[in-house]
């Protein structure tokens, strides 16, 4: 106890720029929440883990569903957007015709490798919100629109044989779900590394020889 006194203390004495604290709470709050879920974790629990207080926590967050926005659409939804991939330079993402999607969905599976605290963040509130009265409930529930809206807001390069986006709306969302299910899987024993194993998946919803030119 007296350790973590200590630590609480210096971090109170360090003086941080507004988006700095920001993060600092959402990354403590990350930690917590995927550990114990969102109605197992209070504000008074985030602050202690930040070495602030209650208030000052507050000024931040306004309150706990406010803390549990700025998780989902900052934490999680900020980063590994198509725009990152095309931002990227991989060579997938800056072909003249467009970026290629099963290039992104490759690009995805790796950076979230990376980040396996937000996964475990994502499915731990994805499992809560299957409660209608949980506050994020719209939100995942509304996900796979959503998420269906923002890939087709890009321009991607398809198979002459595959048609418009629109008409592989199965196929994205076929292998958004084998995403999520191979994410899981990360948790389980033995290890796997979910980028071999998106691999085995892309070789059954993008096959050769039709996507073969489009990767």
């Amino acid at each position: 106890m007296a350790e973590q006194q200590i630590v609480r203390e210096a971090r109170k004495r360090v003086r941080l720029t507004p988006a700095q604290r920001t993060e600092q709470i959402l990354t403590a709050a990350t930690r917590l929440v995927a550990r114990k879920g969102y109605y197992g974790v209070s504000l008074q629990d985030v602050a202690d883990e930040v070495g602030i207080t209650q208030a000052g926590l507050l000024h931040y967050v306004r309150n706990k569903e406010g803390l549990l926005g700025l998780l989902v659409e900052q934490q999680y939804d900020r980063a590994g957007t198509p725009q990152d991939y095309i931002a990227s330079g991989d060579p997938g993402a800056v072909h003249p015709d467009g970026p290629s999607f099963p290039g992104y969905l490759r690009y995805l599976v790796a950076f979230n490798s990376t980040r396996a605290h937000l996964i475990q963040l994502y499915m731990v509130l994805g499992a809560e919100s299957a409660s209608e009265q949980h506050p994020a409930h719209a939100y995942f529930a509304d996900r796979p629109t959503s998420v269906w809206e923002l890939y087709s807001s890009i321009a991607w390069r398809l198979p002459p044989s595959i048609g418009s986006f629109d008409e592989i709306r199965h196929l994205v969302e076929m292998s958004l779900e084998a995403m999520d299910g191979i994410q899981v899987r990360m948790f389980r024993r033995p290890a796997i590394s979910i980028v071999e194993e998106w691999a085995r998946f892309e070789q059954v919803l993008f096959p050769s020889p039709v996507w073969d030119d489009y990767r």
